[in-house]
């Protein structure tokens, strides 16, 4: 409902000017005017449309657009509103948007002012769920190496779930039925605004107890929902709770909806129940069914043992009768043993005086062995020194052979003949034309002494081009190059 604007149009005879003669207004009370006729006119509107344009200034506030087919209104939400929009806008999602109409006179375009949002029909919310499913897939948060381990039976069970509705109730009744445990319930709300922060800072907030207060760290995590639509289970489709899952130490069991509902954490979670009673059936074994196998494993193993204990006793009767008579075996060893400590006494006494007559025979005299040892001595002394006098003349004469052989070698020699070592300021020997150029200073040495030259021009095999070649190693730059 809208109220009817005034205006500031004169009718045709109007005392303000002849013949509808209109007053003259400034651009800042038409822009006035306008935004007034607007705001009035649409202070509660909804509009359907695709966002597009978004962005988030520095201020906090939102800017985008939302367009269909044939127009585009322009859209902003305030800082102090976008906490309670509902939902996060992003490029190409269709929402519905509800606020009122206002106008932006510094650039003269009406816009809309969003105070809710939501999601234009299940159809977009489940293109976003499946763009939100592939996205963190490709983080690797639904990964199967990611999934821990539940165990056989935890002590302490962390449940995350509404205080008030009937599935902390299921949950416990189904523990006490099967295997009573201690359950600690973080209770939060299941689904409409800041559900989504508060289920994770809950399994944060588990995943934190380390057990050492009052409060003992849970065993296993439980977070579980009733039923309901995809709208009422939308906070556990939203990243932050997704992320919580998939960070959490302890093993958790996802329980959102009944067996046909699907939502995202329950990809992230370490295992997924159809039911949150469901759950409790996977967090605990049945008791009774417990005993029973524990008894009847137990009575199996002792017959078992029994058993075995008869096999071996059977077993060893058996080896018993196979044995001799341990007397009379024990009676002739005894009586071997005894020959046999007679034959030895005799066997060492003779051999002692076997031993002592071969003895005496073999030791010389001592005076004897001194002799012998001189003549070996002296003998040695005679072949050593002979042989000391001829390695001597062996090595003088093939030192004189390798002297002459070196002096012959010897690059003076070489210079004798009428040849020149030309070396360079550093006196390293110069073998190639490469190395030289016009005005280069050199030195010549000579069989009898040195001079020093100039290069005037340079001419050879090795040419402008050639390279110069590298100083053979170890090279002294005396003779190694003539050589």
């Amino acid at each position: 409902m809208s109220k009817k604007p005034s205006t500031l149009v004169s009718a045709p005879g109007d005392p303000l000017g002849p013949d509808g003669n209109l007053p003259i207004l400034t651009v800042s009370e038409i822009s006035a005017l306008l935004k007034r006729t607007v705001e009035e006119s649409f202070a509660r509107v909804r509009v359907r449309g695709e966002i597009s344009g978004f962005k988030r200034a520095a201020s906090g506030h939102l800017y985008f657009a939302l367009k269909d087919a044939d127009a585009v209104l322009d859209a902003v939400a305030w800082r102090g509103t976008v906490g309670r929009l509902g939902l996060k806008p992003e490029d190409g999602m269709e929402v519905v948007a509800t606020g009122r109409l206002t106008t932006y006179p510094g650039r003269s375009r009406y816009q809309i002012v969003v105070e809710a949002l939501e999601l234009a029909g299940e159809g977009a919310l489940l293109k976003l769920l499946e763009e939100r499913r592939k996205k963190l897939a490709a983080e690797g948060l639904f990964d199967a190496s990611r999934k821990k381990p539940l165990p056989f039976l935890p002590d302490v069970i962390g449940v995350v779930t509404s205080p008030t509705g009937a599935v902390i109730r299921d949950i416990l009744h189904r523990l006490a039925d099967r295997f009573p445990r201690q359950v600690l319930l973080w209770p939060v709300p299941v689904q409409g605004e800041g559900a989504a922060e508060k289920i994770a800072a809950a399994i944060n907030g588990f995943n934190r107890i380390t057990g050492k207060g009052k409060a003992p760290r849970p065993d296993l995590l439980i977070v579980a929902r009733g039923g309901g639509s995809l709208e009422d289970l939308w906070a556990f489709n939203e990243e932050v709770v997704v992320r919580a899952a998939a960070a959490s130490l302890i093993p958790l069991i996802s329980a959102v909806g009944h067996e046909t509902d699907t939502t995202l954490i329950d990809f992230a979670a370490d295992a997924r129940a159809p039911t949150p009673t469901a759950a409790a059936e996977m967090a605990v074994p049945v008791r009774a069914e417990l005993v029973a196998t524990v008894e009847d494993l137990g009575a199996r193993l002792v017959a078992a043992a029994a058993r075995l204990v008869g096999e071996r006793r059977t077993r060893l009767d058996g080896l018993v009768r196979a044995l001799p008579d341990l007397k009379r075996l024990v009676e002739e060893l005894v009586q071997r043993l005894d020959d046999r400590a007679e034959r030895l006494t005799h066997a060492l006494r003779a051999g002692m005086n076997l031993r002592r007559q071969r003895l005496v025979i073999s030791i010389p005299r001592p005076h004897q062995q001194i002799a012998h040892a001189r003549k070996q001595l002296k003998s040695e002394m005679r072949a050593l020194k002979a042989a000391a006098a001829a390695f001597v003349r062996e090595r003088r004469r093939a030192f004189d052979h390798f002297a002459a052989l070196l002096e012959s070698f010897s690059y003076q020699r070489v210079l004798e003949r009428g040849f020149a070592l030309v070396t360079d300021g550093a006196g390293n020997p110069i073998e190639s034309v490469a190395r030289l150029s016009p005005g280069m200073g050199v030195r010549l040495r000579l069989s009898d002494g040195e001079a020093g030259a100039r290069i005037t021009d340079v001419a050879g095999r090795g040419g402008k081009n050639a390279k110069p070649k590298k100083p053979k190693p170890g090279g002294d730059g005396r003779q190694g190059t003539l050589l």
